[in-house]
């Protein structure tokens, strides 16, 4: 009998995250100032981090502790399973040996706590009352509700516009968990009220939310700005998923040829790769192919420039290296709204740009079809995001049903798509449209790059 989930003990969690950075080739590129383009010091973070996340976003510590509390917290979810996609192998006729790391498990239902958790526990260490944030589709608006009510803190969610309208459920979800949730842009800050007044109709973007939310930090001594992706103290939080999938792997004596996932800022799969990557930077796995899935609609990787950008459109947040579409860009209302956002955590983007990764772009019609080939093998309704990297997969396995390659093949599966349920109808009816990246305006957008 063929094994389909491969567990891991409560007292087999790690207990340390995986820091990337000292393992680098090169370091990356320190992060700006965005009002002086000056390299960004601890006191300037101090306005909107604790100095416990500040410390662990410049350090050079190659593993850093988890502390109990928060693993008391992980231990509601975690370790999170490994499953094998028999029925989707045996659906495609593939020698592919198909993996894929369940994050749907957590109670928000997506990876997104693996890093929010410790971000409240920190703040509330700090004496911090109240969190803010801006959120895509919810996932990390949900997470962060989740964790700050365990740590009895008050939280603000800025969800873009468009996803709070397409997905009523994540506000119910955040409401649910005692925060309070407002369609980006609002009339609440300075940010939002300059971007209504410029753009009466937009259904507003990650970029936007930034803003709010980092006005609202910066102005309520009270309050701290928590941020779900991008930032290098995020993807470290997050490896502890690719941390268990490599035990998982040791388990069966196996190890991936070929790891995927989705990619809007870079948390999910920064988490997943980062731990293998270890592995290909150090030369004990130089032929791992890792490859990111991100939407045609905005594609930062596969069309974007690398350069430093402002993180969001009112230039409040650190201005960083990365591929970028331009911080005054606003993507096209897909619903993997998630995958919204104009650039890429700089850990992420320096290994795609000195060639350790590759990147690959996906329209909305194909990738909810290959959510629905793996919803009718699987059984699993994933979320918009996930789709994307479902695609990849299906792709890979079916490739190797062309060459008779015995791939092991794994992505990961960051979020089930209960709440997108109107996502998945608009496909069934044929309404979904494949929006294209509009080059014209995103070249005016790269236009208003910062010069440091």
């Amino acid at each position: 009998m063929k094994q389909t989930k491969i567990f891991l003990e409560e007292d087999e969690m790690p207990t340390k995250w995986y820091n990337i950075l000292p393992d680098l080739p090169s370091p990356i590129d320190p992060p700006l100032n965005p009002q002086t383009l000056k390299p960004l010091g601890p006191d300037d973070m101090k306005v909107i981090f604790p100095m416990e996340v500040i410390k662990q976003e410049m350090s050079s510590e190659r593993h850093i502790p988890i502390p109990e509390e928060v693993q008391e917290v992980y231990r509601l979810w975690r370790p999170s399973p490994l499953y094998r996609a028999l029925r989707l192998e045996k659906a495609l006729k593939t020698p592919a040996k198909i993996y894929y790391k369940w994050e749907g498990v957590s109670p928000p239902g997506s990876h997104k706590p693996n890093t929010a958790v410790p971000q409240a526990y920190y703040n509330a260490e700090a004496g911090i009352e109240r969190l803010s944030t801006e959120t895509g589709a919810g996932q990390w608006g949900s997470a962060l509700s989740f964790a700050t009510a365990l740590f009895d803190l008050k939280c603000t969610v800025y969800m873009v516009k468009a996803s709070y309208e397409q997905k009523p459920y994540r506000r119910i979800l955040m409401e649910t968990w005692g925060a309070e949730c407002f369609p980006s842009p609002t009339d609440k800050t300075n940010a939002g009220r300059m971007i209504r007044e410029k753009y009466p109709n937009t259904g507003g973007s990650l970029g936007i939310a930034i803003s709010e939310a980092v006005e609202d930090a910066a102005t309520h001594d009270n309050t701290n700005y928590s941020i779900g992706s991008v930032l290098n103290h995020v993807l470290l939080h997050q490896t502890i998923e690719g941390l268990e999938a490599k035990k998982q792997f040791e388990m069966i004596d196996q190890y991936p040829d070929f790891i995927c996932g989705c990619v809007g800022g870079g948390s999910n799969f920064g988490g997943m790769f980062i731990p293998f990557m270890e592995d290909k930077l150090k030369g004990k796995k130089p032929d791992l192919e890792v490859v990111n899935c991100e939407p045609a609609a905005c594609p930062t990787l596969t069309k974007g420039i690398y350069a430093y950008d402002y993180g969001d459109t009112a230039k409040m947040a650190p201005v960083v290296m990365m591929y970028t579409l331009g911080h005054d860009f606003v993507p096209a209302p897909i619903h993997a709204g998630g995958l919204r956002y104009h650039g890429d955590a700089p850990i992420l983007c320096k290994l795609y740009k000195e060639g350790y990764m590759k990147a690959k772009a996906y329209h909305q019609n194909e990738v909810f079809k290959a959510a629905e080939t793996f919803a009718r093998t699987e059984g699993f309704v994933v979320a918009p995001e996930t789709a994307h990297c479902v695609k990849a997969t299906i792709d890979e396995a079916l490739k190797c049903k062309k060459t008779g390659e015995e791939k092991v093949i794994l992505f990961n599966n960051s979020g089930h798509g209960h709440f997108d349920l109107s996502a998945y109808d608009q496909y069934h009816e044929g309404k979904l449209m494949d929006y294209e990246y509009p080059a014209d305006l995103v070249k005016q957008a790269l236009a208003n790059l910062p010069k440091p």
